[in-house]
């Protein structure tokens, strides 16, 4: 393997850790182990701290691929927690109000979620890594600031329930790029007339490739120590 000439990692990313962390890991540990002092890394498409799953980490020249790792099509399976939302439409804040459920039944949940696939607007979160004014609304919103975010069209290619135990429910989305699931819940909440909030996300793939095949970083030290690498510095 060629880090400097360019290679595309898989990783399942850990839970709570940070999709700049894990980069940073991944960097410290091939620059320990390629004996250089710099290398370029970047991964292709963030996940929120409390998420879990698929993240593509490029490495040399195959940093110039991020954009077009990007625009892959992603798959999610998520839980949702229905009748209360917090401030991020996940765990990361908490509870800021709570609505009834009485009147939400499986049937309907089926119905209001094939009204999200297709061609969809979504407002992102306002604690998420979109910029405004060139500062990240995540900074914004932390400071107490009002942030206002303009709406995005993306597309929803499948949209599955997988489970319904109320009040809390399983659904597998498959979307394209830019679709923030915390955002999905919020308006799934929203147009079943009460709320919900993520209380567990996990990407299942990105493209072709999928969480099963992806390293984990607890193993990703000795699976280096297998592999024939060229070691040539970097200039």
């Amino acid at each position: 393997m060629n880090f400097k000439e360019g290679e595309i990692l898989a990783f399942d990313k850990p839970y709570e850790w940070t999709s700049f962390g894990l980069v940073a890991k991944v960097r410290y540990l091939l620059c320990r182990k390629l004996g250089v002092k710099k290398l370029k890394v970047g991964h292709a498409g963030t996940l929120d701290p409390l998420a879990t799953g698929v993240l593509l980490i490029c490495t040399g020249k195959a940093t110039k691929r991020i954009e077009e790792l990007q625009a892959h099509t992603k798959e999610y399976v998520a839980t949702l927690r229905l009748g209360a939302t917090t401030p991020s439409f996940d765990l990361e804040k908490p509870i800021d109000a709570e609505y009834s459920t009485d009147h939400i039944t499986r049937e309907r949940i089926e119905e209001v979620l094939s009204d999200f696939v297709g061609t969809i607007e979504q407002v992102p979160p306002v604690f998420s890594a979109c910029k405004v004014n060139g500062n990240r609304a995540y900074d914004l919103a932390r400071k107490g600031e009002d942030v206002e975010l303009k709406a995005k069209t993306l597309v929803i290619d499948e949209l599955e329930l997988l489970r319904c135990e109320l009040p809390d429910i399983d659904i597998r989305v498959v979307c394209s790029k830019g679709t923030y699931i915390r955002a999905l819940a919020r308006d799934i909440g929203k147009a079943l007339q009460s709320g919900a909030h993520l209380t567990a996300l996990r990407r299942t793939r990105i493209g072709h490739v999928r969480v099963d095949d992806c390293l984990r970083l607890d193993d990703f030290a000795d699976w280096l120590d297998r592999q024939n690498i060229e070691t040539t510095e970097e200039k």
